[in-house]
């Protein structure tokens, strides 16, 4: 259940150029987190709109999240130090409905860390597809391997890898006809492309949309989202409370 936290930070670390990762002590906010779900942060207090970040792993007491500097506000959070308090909303949002079967977990960029929670939680060793643009961006490799049966990593310039498109090693997989359910974070087209993959293969996916967010709890329909009803009509959804995960073949691309 969301509810607004004061956590202290235990960890802030630079991954890449602009590409942070924060640690937070809170064990019950730990306890009420689910993989897919994120974090509504206030970031100073001059902003008066909170920054949306997913989740990216939880240990006992701790929870993780990692984020791309983009303006003032994630500016600022990449600032903080150890022993600093955050104020927190959350855990907001729906999460992934993880199978009893073999799962693979798509993450592009700055959506591959929620990747990382889904896998840890998934029944069975996962199988993760991670694509940035060059080496210099890749990040969270080694947890993912820590975690999961195989890991793929691809560039889209061939500096490290797998040389184009993470659908490249996901339509292997998916002939394989080993796999039960995909799930994927990233850029739009990304999942749009992932998503097309799953259907020609008939594998059911779930993807995590991003879309900006003015309160995070469905009230301001900044974030609102096309998707389809069982008769094909259309309707529009807030990513925030009845997202930000969805089932692929709902998402009006």
């Amino acid at each position: 259940m969301a509810d607004i936290f004061f956590c202290e930070i235990i960890e802030n670390k630079e991954l890449t150029d602009a590409v942070y990762s924060i640690t937070v002590k809170n064990r019950n906010l730990a306890l009420s987190s689910g993989p897919g779900q994120f974090l509504h942060i206030k970031c100073g207090e001059a902003r008066l709109l909170r920054r949306p970040i997913s989740i990216c792993n939880v240990r006992k007491d701790t929870v993780n999240f990692v984020f791309e500097v983009k303006g003032e506000g994630t500016k600022w959070l990449s600032r903080r130090t150890n022993g600093q308090s955050l104020n927190i909303l959350g855990p907001l949002g729906n999460g992934y409905n993880l199978p009893d079967g073999k799962l693979i977990v798509v993450g592009g960029g700055v959506g591959t860390p929620p990747m990382l929670f889904a896998a840890g939680s998934a029944k069975q060793k996962a199988t993760a597809i991670l694509g940035f643009r060059s080496a210099d961006r890749i990040i969270l490799v080694d947890e993912f391997k820590s975690v999961c049966s195989k890991v793929y990593v691809t560039t889209d310039d061939g500096s490290e890898g797998i040389h184009g498109a993470v659908t490249k090693p996901l339509e292997e997989l998916l002939k394989s006809g080993q796999y039960q359910t995909v799930i994927s974070c990233g850029q739009h087209l990304m999942q749009k492309a992932v998503a097309d993959l799953c259907e020609l293969y008939g594998v059911p996916c779930q993807v995590s949309l991003e879309e900006r967010m003015g309160c995070g709890i469905g009230a301001c329909l900044v974030c609102a989202c096309a998707v389809k009803n069982n008769d094909d009509s259309i309707k529009m959804n807030r990513v925030c409370l009845d997202g930000p995960v969805f089932n692929a073949n709902e998402v009006v691309w």
